[in-house]
């Protein structure tokens, strides 16, 4: 077989490496006693002879201890590692000589058991076959495929944990593994979460973060979240109200969620069941002692001193309609009777009233009023109908039509919310608690003053208010209506009467009682005529014939 020039020069050059590598291997990670020969500060290195007239070079950082300072000077031996070349001159370490020590020693410690040494290093180095991992000194190597890195992971300078997997004192080398440390760790959690699962016991575990949603604890290395709602039977607590980082708490797991790798923890579960007391020892209509634990905008959580809470809505503060604010009528840490109005023990919820303790303030109304008292009141609200009047806590209605004499008026045009205001008590309803009053009955009635200026036969007139299938409606002077029936219209014809039309009839009835007029146009027909006939009977100086001449006239 014939060989090029080429190649045999190749072939060569690979040879003539080759030797100076071997050569390079048997004076490299030698360790030897050397002497400070030399300390060049300029150039942050030592010069320390290591035999065979040869001075090596040191780094001065590693001759400096924590603070900066150097713990040799020239002319002290220390022992150093050969790393190779640099410039003709031997590279030597002090600090690899520590390192191997520190490794020596960890292998010495542990050459005979461990399978079950846990490291915790930074990684320094990665190269083809894997990752350099140093901790407290000690250079441990990971594989690649031990290492449970993807490729594209920027691992330099990362804190890891990792297990050891094999120690070989010859080569001073300690192999150490990550993959095997998590199939360990999930292989132990496995077992520890079945355990939890299987047995239902109750178990100490540590906290270790505190979150708004709830807490995370450690049981036996696996973390399990004990979510706000589990902590207390008094329902969504602020865990960091009640408990800190690093305090101890007894739990049980109720559930753990396989694909997610989530488990969930209580606390509440591993103390006894207050409800059971409460459906045993609480019925609805009992009075009980509580405390005001919160105050919101829609009533009041009271707490009964056994990690449960009842619910005081806003409602069942006071008889008062128009609470706007629960403050204004509790404070918390304030200690109240109430009455138990609901235990629903399915949801764990317990309803509770304060105002059903308190008398009822038409109770008290109907001690000290009657109808027909006149009293005075403020102005609560209005409405199209009328308005609502506050009489000692408790309110009536005086309705539009009993606002004024004026038909016309309305509640919204006179009055104003929160006026004081005159009224007589109109009716006490005491079946529904409804309360009537008037205002127009303590002003003069105009039918009143009508029917001192009027009598029935007096002849009136006025304008067409309205038009009705029974009658028609007048408007008299004063704000006085009167209505004339069908009966009584004759002879006018009502098919030819309008609104607005001027109108002339007879008092026929004035009832002050029920401020009702009524006018009769056939009866004022009828006084005419019999006006008419007195007149023809007085008058006895005409004639028959002169009294039909003048009527044919």
């Amino acid at each position: 077989m014939a060989f090029d020039n080429e190649s045999f020069e190749e072939e060569e050059s690979f040879a003539e490496m080759f030797a100076a590598s071997e050569k390079q291997q048997e004076t490299s990670h030698r360790i030897v006693e050397g002497e400070i020969v030399e300390i060049q500060e300029d150039e942050n290195r030592a010069l320390v002879g290591i035999g065979d007239k040869l001075e090596g070079i040191l780094s001065l950082d590693e001759l400096r201890n924590d603070a900066g300072e150097m713990k040799f000077t020239t002319g002290d031996k220390i022992k150093v590692m050969t790393m190779g070349y640099y410039n003709e001159r031997p590279k030597i370490s002090y600090k690899k000589v520590l390192e191997q020590e520190k490794t020596i020693e960890f292998i010495e410690a542990h050459k005979e058991n461990f399978e079950d040494v846990i490291v915790e290093g930074t990684i320094t180095k990665k190269n083809r076959g894997g990752y350099v991992v140093e901790a407290d000194d000690v250079t441990f190597f990971m594989p690649r495929s031990l290492a449970a890195f993807k490729d594209s992971d920027d691992v330099l300078g990362r804190k890891i944990k990792a297990q050891v997997v094999k120690i070989d004192p010859e080569e001073n080398s300690i192999i150490v593994s990550r993959r095997k440390l998590f199939n360990e760790e999930r292989k132990k959690k496995k077992e520890i979460i079945d355990q939890l699962m299987a047995d239902d016991v109750v178990v100490e575990g540590t906290i270790k973060k505190i979150t708004s949603y709830g807490m995370f604890v450690d049981v036996g290395g696996v973390d399990g979240l004990v979510h706000y709602n589990e902590i207390s039977y008094k329902g969504p607590v602020n865990p960091s109200k009640l408990y800190k980082e690093g305090d101890v708490v007894n739990v049980k797991a109720i559930s753990y969620d396989k694909d997610k790798r989530h488990l969930s923890l209580s606390i509440k579960a591993v103390l006894p069941d207050p409800w059971a007391e409460v459906e045993s020892a609480l019925d609805e209509g009992d009075v009980i002692g509580v405390t005001v634990s919160n105050i919101e905008a829609y009533g009041v959580f009271v707490d009964l001193g056994n990690d449960i809470e009842g619910f005081l809505h806003i409602s069942e503060i006071t008889w008062d309609k128009n609470v706007k604010n629960p403050g204004d009528y509790l404070t918390v840490g304030q200690e109240i009777e109430v009455e138990v109005i609901e235990i629903n023990s399915k949801t764990h919820k317990l309803r509770v009233s304060l105002k059903r303790l308190l008398a009822k303030p038409f109770d008290e109304f109907v001690k000290n009023y009657k109808e027909g008292d006149v009293v005075k009141g403020t102005i609560t609200s209005l409405t199209d109908f009328g308005a609502f009047v506050r009489i000692d806590g408790v309110e009536g209605l005086l309705h539009n039509q009993d606002i004024s004499w004026d038909k016309n008026t309305k509640a919204k045009d006179l009055l104003k919310s929160g006026e004081e205001v005159e009224v007589k008590i109109a009716k006490i309803n005491a079946e529904d608690q409804k309360i009537s009053l008037s205002r127009k009955s303590l002003l003069e009635s105009p039918i009143d003053k009508f029917a001192q200026e009027h009598k029935v036969n007096t002849v009136v007139s006025g304008t067409i208010r309205d038009i009705k299938d029974f009658g028609v409606f007048v408007s008299l002077r004063d704000g006085v209506d009167a209505l004339i029936r069908d009966e009584d219209l004759s002879p006018l014809v009502k098919e030819e009467l309008e609104v607005g039309q001027s109108i002339e009839a007879a008092v026929a009835n004035i009832d002050t009682k029920r401020d009702r007029i009524r006018l009769s146009v056939k009866k004022l027909d009828y006084i005419k005529n019999q006006a008419m006939l007195e007149e023809i009977n007085d008058n006895e100086s005409h004639s028959l014939g002169d009294l039909i001449k003048d009527q044919l006239q």
